[in-house]
């Protein structure tokens, strides 16, 4: 398969969504769906009438229906009530998940890469999140069911990924080592998943599956040579980026230093010395400010394949941001009123991660302290190993007493957000809660948002994908 030069970001929860990805595919460049969250993305959807019909044209292809008629009964809503009651929540993740959640997971990837896979026979990706490791391997099988090109993982160090791949594409049995907090290298946590045993007959209705392609998401070369070194299967190439990149950034190499408006300071040790990258002999991508032709050209001469590009497809109209969201800070942009903020603690993940500072959203603090805090989707809870040996789960940004019970530190839970339930609230799908409060968004992007003004045309107030790539390569 022909290389990409330019690679869409994968951006959650659903901002990157089918219709974003196939538009870029379209082009000829490679679409990436974010899978961060796509469940409880989809069930939101369908709760809210599946406008459209996408969901269930794409379900309608899901090579076993019984699973879908399943999903059908439990969240399609034909006609939505008013006002709108909260979104149903899928069971959180354990080490032992009920088939259900599985199927769920497995179905909504299949979903998501089937409608941006159709009508065209050009690549699409997929992008997840290493932290996220419980539904990793329900996703990766419900991609690849729908013929996903590339699988793209950052936030973490995917080690496991490239042979669960291979395994997958035969629907073998897999299982994932989980990262658990007090664990010893004695400890061995795992998670199962078995394609047979959810899916009776899949050998026989599908045959083997192609293996994606894998490129890992490393703002390193030791992590480069570490992944080369321990993966358990192929790696076929690097996206390298940097920290001027939206959502989670990696950490600042060394200890965490702070400029005085309390953001990590990067230094020359997280320069990645392209020339060494390039040693290793595979193909790696560019992202992080790689955002015009210069920079392009730059990459190419570097010897990168080609540049990722987030933030400019983040903000066009065919992305999946709440449309008031996006022209409310475009029109700030068009100000020279807009600030992005890297926050080293809003993440429960420990990881920075960029923040965009507009009025009404997680950014502001008085939104922030009116949030009660609630954990209903788990997605980003820690594992913990008990004094008996078993695992519990808990989240910084969860309830303060809920997670000092479950053995945190108070110094852990201070402006810590729900990027679970703020991210999905920025692409239009905000919980409303029995007691009337509705989930307000936060909004991440790289520090290029300040410059997406480039794309727009004189006397417009939006941009496409179109402009985007007429800017990128040249062609305007």
């Amino acid at each position: 398969m022909k290389q990409p030069e330019i690679i869409q970001g994968g951006m959650g929860v659903a901002i990157s969504d089918w219709n974003l990805a196939r538009a870029v595919s379209m082009q000829g460049h490679l679409g990436v769906v974010s899978g961060t969250g796509i469940a409880l993305i989809m069930i939101a959807r369908l709760m809210d009438g599946d406008r459209g019909g996408h969901m269930r044209r794409a379900l309608s292809h899901f090579p076993f229906q019984e699973s879908t008629q399943r999903i059908l009964d439990n969240y399609y809503v034909p006609e939505p009530e008013t006002p709108q009651p909260p979104y149903k929540r899928a069971p959180m993740w354990t080490l032992n998940p009920p088939k259900t959640l599985n199927e769920l997971t497995v179905v909504a990837n299949f979903v998501e890469v089937f409608l941006a896979k159709e009508g065209h026979q050009n690549a699409v990706g997929l992008n997840l999140l290493e932290k996220l490791q419980m539904p990793a391997m329900a996703s990766l099988y419900g991609a690849m069911l729908a013929g996903v090109n590339f699988v793209i993982i950052g936030a973490g160090i995917p080690v496991q990924i490239p042979g669960i791949l291979d395994k997958l594409a035969d629907h073998r049995a897999v299982s994932y080592r989980l990262d658990v907090v007090g664990a010893t290298g004695e400890d061995d946590y795992r998670i199962h998943f078995d394609p047979q045993a959810i899916f009776p007959g899949v050998v026989e209705n599908m045959g083997r599956l192609t293996r994606p392609y894998f490129l890992p998401i490393i703002s390193s070369v030791v992590l480069a040579k570490a992944l080369i070194k321990r993966a358990t299967g192929k790696i076929d190439g690097f996206v390298i980026e940097a920290p001027t990149a939206g959502g989670h950034n990696a950490p600042p190499r060394g200890p965490l230093r702070l400029d005085e408006k309390g953001q990590p300071l990067y230094g020359k040790k997280d320069v990645v010395d392209l020339s060494r990258i390039k040693q290793l002999g595979l193909p790696f991508w560019l992202g992080g400010g790689y955002d015009s032709p210069e920079k392009l050209r730059q990459a190419l001469d570097a010897g990168a394949a080609g540049i990722q590009v987030g933030t400019a497809f983040g903000y066009c109209a065919e992305s999946a941001m709440d449309e008031k969201l996006r022209s409310r800070i475009i029109d700030q942009v068009l100000k020279q009123e807009m600030t992005v903020r890297t926050d080293p603690l809003v993440s429960p993940t420990g990881f920075p991660f960029k923040v965009v500072q507009l009025e009404g959203t997680l950014s502001e603090p008085e939104v922030y302290r009116n949030r009660v805090r609630l954990c209903d989707t788990g997605m980003l809870r820690q594992i913990y190993k008990r004094a008996d040996g078993t695992v519990g789960f808990r989240c910084p940004a969860e309830p303060v007493a809920q997670y000092l019970a479950n053995g945190g530190k108070l110094r852990d839970v201070a402006e810590r957000s729900c990027l679970c339930n703020n991210l999905s609230a920025t692409a239009g799908y905000p919980q409303h809660r029995k007691d009337g409060y509705v989930e307000p968004p936060i909004v991440t992007a790289g520090d290029g948002l300040v410059t997406i003004g480039k794309y727009i045309k004189p006397g417009h107030h939006s941009y496409t994908i179109q402009d985007v790539l007429d800017y990128l390569t040249g062609s305007q």
